[in-house]
């Protein structure tokens, strides 16, 4: 149904916001990161948008769900107004998802159901995470380009 790989990724930084809330309303925070992006002169200094999410909407209320938008992040100081979010680097199962956002949970259920299931991996006690491939100011929704890391063991 969907396209993954399983690949070592190197540790990663973010510059973030945190939010907590339903997933779906998270594009107030990512629009604050590009405020402070663009006013500050930062984006040289980044390698893409990115989301971490810690908890299972299918599951978790949607008004406890905790997440943090911010952009991966290359540059010395984090910026004024925002944190640094470390993710461990490893083995991660990498969904190559292709279309709108609304699809993304479609794309975490496949994932975390049958490509697992089917799968000979275990998860690792870390979050998943989102890189954004392009950008949605400029790219219709159905070429939307989103990678999902799950992390894995070993």
């Amino acid at each position: 149904m969907f396209n993954v790989d399983v690949q070592t990724a190197p540790d990663k930084r973010l510059a973030a916001l945190s939010h907590r809330g339903d997933y779906a309303q998270g594009s107030v925070a990512y629009q604050k990161i590009a405020t402070i992006m663009s006013t500050g002169g930062h984006w040289p200094q980044t390698l893409g948008m990115a989301g971490v999410y810690y908890d299972d909407p299918d599951v978790t209320p949607p008004e406890d769900l905790r997440s943090h938008a911010g952009v991966l992040w290359n540059g010395d100081g984090i910026p004024d107004g925002l944190e640094e979010i470390r993710l461990e680097g490893g083995r991660y199962a990498i969904l190559h998802f292709k279309g709108a956002y609304a699809g993304l949970g479609e794309a975490y259920r496949y994932l975390y159901g049958p490509w697992l299931s089917s799968s000979q991996e275990s998860l690792r006690d870390a979050p998943s995470y989102e890189h954004y491939l392009n950008d949605p100011s400029d790219t219709v929704p159905a070429e939307l380009l989103t990678d999902i890391y799950m992390p894995l063991e070993g």
